[in-house]
């Protein structure tokens, strides 16, 4: 695969407190400047079995300032792919030039087809699949948010040995494909602890899919409203979090996970001397839509 690694993933300590807490932040968001975090670890094994199989075309799914539709694009121009993003919101088509994301996903040469999101919930369903081969050709499919077996396979290579120390894993939460990879390498004495980006209990039984152990946990409390959604107290927290870590958190998953991290950390939820490894899984692309979004509620803007 004509596509590496370009930044070496390192830890960072972000606090030790009086009860002998300590939180690391792993940076898988400097894996590269555009596919980084759990997109690359998504992206890769599904990548090579479209090589495989002699794919020329990905196709997938994603919202108007969607990470993965950003990544797919990218790494499709870097390995000479051709890539269509089936895009939720048939409104979007005439402001592409307004939002960031698509704009740069098309620069990279994805080809946009836009639907309204009555048709996008159709986006898993045989018929829908099969006008979309009938309207672009024979192409290798991958999944809204990138999750699928491959793509767990791949985050299951985001621990090392060096994180065995660690007794609880948390990373962001969004269509599960990350957290079951996590759960997957995890060691029998690490607890791992998925923070929901969503509102709704659907994620426990899809991330069942694909792991076996019980060693994890969703909190719920920390979607902030739902998907996309966020309000001044979290944006306040991302930017005073930037002046003090210099580590900039995005709003829609790791803003939330590590509130939601260190609110646990104040109520006093981890035992003494408890050892926590945050995932940054990157998605920081989609500040630049935010605050798009942001200045026109006239709410402040993320640093």
């Amino acid at each position: 695969m004509n596509f590496h690694l370009e930044h070496s993933v390192n830890q960072q300590v972000i606090l030790s407190n009086n009860s002998g807490v300590t939180l690391c932040i792993k940076r898988e968001d400097t894996i590269h400047p555009f596919v980084s975090g759990n997109k690359y670890r998504k992206l890769k094994y599904n990548l090579l079995e479209a090589e495989k199989l002699g794919y020329k075309t990905l196709l997938t799914f994603g919202g108007a300032f969607s990470n993965h539709i950003a990544a797919v694009a990218s790494v499709g121009k870097l390995m000479g792919f051709k890539t269509i993003g089936v895009i939720r919101g048939d409104e979007l088509k005439a402001s592409i030039k307004d939002n960031a994301t698509l704009c740069f996903s098309q620069q990279c040469g994805m080809q946009f087809k836009f639907v309204s999101r009555e048709t996008y919930r159709e986006k898993e369903s045989e018929v829908f699949i099969e006008t979309l081969k009938a309207e672009f050709g024979d192409f290798y499919l991958i999944p809204e948010g990138g999750t699928n077996a491959l793509a767990v396979k791949g985050c299951e290579e985001i621990l090392t040995s060096e994180d065995d120390a660690f007794d609880y894993i948390c990373c962001a939460v969004g269509t599960g494909g990350t957290i079951s990879g996590l759960v997957n390498c995890s060691k029998p004495s690490q607890q791992v602890l998925g923070f929901p980006v969503l509102k709704g209990n659907f994620l426990q039984q899809d991330i069942s899919k694909f792991v076996t152990k019980t060693n994890w946990e969703l909190k719920t409390d920390y979607h902030f409203g739902g998907y996309a959604k966020i309000n001044a107290k979290l944006i306040t927290f991302i930017n005073q979090f930037k002046k003090e870590y210099n580590i900039l958190l995005d709003p829609v998953y790791t803003g939330k996970m590590m509130f939601g991290i260190l609110d646990l950390i104040e109520k006093g939820y981890f035992p003494n001397g408890t050892k926590i490894l945050a995932i940054h899984t990157g998605g920081l692309q989609g500040i630049a839509g935010m605050n798009a979004v942001l200045k026109r509620k006239n709410l402040p803007l993320i640093e």
